[in-house]
C-alpha cells in the first residue's frame, strides 16, 4: 500500500504543482488498483491552513494505513513521517527568496532541508532541478530521480478555441502567456512587446492568478490579465493563440511550453534554467530581457515559415511526454525506494 498526499490536488487553481498532484492522484490508483490510497484534506485546508493537516493528520492516516511510502508530489511533506517520497520541483525559494513573501521563504528555508534529508527518496522534474537540489540542499545525486511531467490529451490543435475565446472575451488575435504573477515569471519584461503587438492589433494576454506566497510583481501595464482560467478552457486558449511566450527567469521544468506545443502553438521561451532542455530545440529561445522578447515575438509573428516550422517541431516534441509515462516513472521510483530500504534493514 502506498499513500498519496493530495493537498495540492484539492486546490481550485491550477499551476504546475497542482497539475502534478491531480494527475498522480488519478493515474497511480488506476495504474495499480488497490495499491494506492489518496489522502485529501477538506478544500479549506488546501492552502496555508493545510500545513497543520499535512504535518499532523496526514502522517497519522498514512501510519494507520500501514503505508510503505507516502508520495508527496508538491514540494512539502510531513517532517515527522519517516517514509516520504517527495517531489521537489525546484529550489527557487532557496535560490531566489526575494521572489516570495518573507514568511514563505523562511518556511521553505527551514523545512526543505528537513524534508529532503529525511525522505526515503527525492523525485525532481529535470536535470537542472536535480543539480539545484544537490547544490542547495546537499543531497547526493544517487538520492534523487528525475521524472519529467507530462501533457494531457486535451491539449491538441483541435481543442475548442472558439469557446475559450467567447468565454474569456478575446475578440482580437492574441499572444498567450500562462504564468502566475511572481517575479520568477518575469512578466514585466513583456510590457515592451505588448505595446509593439498592440500597434499591430494583437493582444498579449496572461492566464494565471496571484498567490499570497509570491511577492507581487509591478510593471504589468499593457498586459491583459485573464486571472485563473478554468481547466476546461485552457486547451482551447492555447490552441487559439498566435504564439505562446514564457519569459521566466527560473523554471524547474516549464509545463506550459509543452502544453502550448501540444496545442500546435509556436513557442517563444526564455533561455533560462530548465527551459532550453524542456523545449528540446522546438521553441525560439531568447534572453529574458524586454528588447529581446519584443524582437523575438514581433519577428516570429511576421514569419509564417518560422511559425510553421516551430509548430511542427513542437508537436513532435510534446508527443514524447505523457502523464501516463510520468505515473509509471513515479511508481517505479516508489517501489525501488521501498525495496532499497528493505535491503538495508538489519
Amino acid at each position: 500500500m502506498f499513500a498519496i498526499d493530495a493537498r495540492a490536488a484539492a486546490r481550485p487553481e491550477l499551476g504546475g504543482v497542482e497539475r502534478w498532484a491531480r494527475e498522480l492522484s488519478v493515474r497511480l490508483p488506476r495504474l495499480r488498483p488497490g495499491e494506492y490510497a489518496v489522502l485529501r484534506p477538506p478544500r479549506a485546508l488546501a492552502h496555508r491552513a493545510g500545513h497543520g493537516w499535512e504535518q499532523g493528520p496526514l502522517a497519522l492516516r498514512a501510519r494507520a494505513l500501514g503505508a510503505q511510502a507516502l508520495l508527496c508530489p508538491a514540494n512539502l511533506a510531513p517532517v515527522g513521517f519517516a517514509r516520504n517520497v517527495v517531489v521537489l520541483h525546484d529550489a527557487a525559494a532557496l535560490r531566489h527568496p526575494g521572489w516570495y513573501a518573507r514568511g514563505y521563504a523562511g518556511w521553505q528555508r527551514r523545512v526543505l532541508p528537513l524534508i529532503a534529508g529525511r525522505a526515503l527518496h527525492v523525485v525532481t522534474v529535470s536535470a537542472f532541478s536535480k543539480a539545484e537540489l544537490v547544490e542547495l540542499l546537499g543531497l547526493s545525486p544517487a538520492d534523487i530521480s528525475v521524472v519529467p511531467g507530462g501533457v494531457g490529451p486535451a491539449f491538441a490543435p483541435g481543442a475548442d478555441a472558439r469557446s475559450a475565446r467567447a468565454a474569456l472575451g478575446l475578440r482580437r488575435p492574441y499572444v498567450l502567456c500562462v504564468a502566475s504573477q511572481t517575479g520568477r515569471k518575469n512578466l514585466a519584461a513583456l510590457a515592451l512587446a505588448a505595446a509593439a503587438l498592440a500597434a499591430e492589433g494583437v493582444e498579449l494576454v496572461v492566464a494565471g492568478g496571484h498567490r499570497p506566497q509570491f511577492a507581487a510583481e509591478a510593471g504589468l501595464e499593457g498586459l491583459r490579465g485573464l486571472g485563473a482560467v478554468p481547466d476546461a478552457l485552457l486547451p482551447g486558449l492555447y490552441a487559439g493563440a498566435e504564439l505562446f511566450v514564457l519569459p521566466s527567469r527560473y523554471e524547474g521544468f516549464g509545463l506550459p511550453v509543452l502544453e502550448a506545443m501540444a496545442a500546435g502553438t509556436p513557442v517563444v521561451s526564455s533561455d533560462a534554467a530548465a527551459l532550453p532542455d524542456t523545449c528540446g530545440g522546438a521553441a525560439l529561445l531568447t534572453a529574458p530581457e524586454p528588447e529581446a522578447l519584443r524582437a523575438a515575438l514581433c519577428g516570429l509573428l511576421g514569419d509564417g515559415a518560422g511559425r510553421a516550422r516551430l509548430r511542427a517541431a513542437g508537436l513532435r516534441r510534446a508527443a514524447g511526454f505523457s502523464w501516463a509515462a510520468t505515473a509509471q516513472g513515479v511508481d517505479a521510483v516508489l517501489r525501488e525506494a521501498v525495496a532499497r530500504t528493505a535491503r538495508r534493514a538489519p
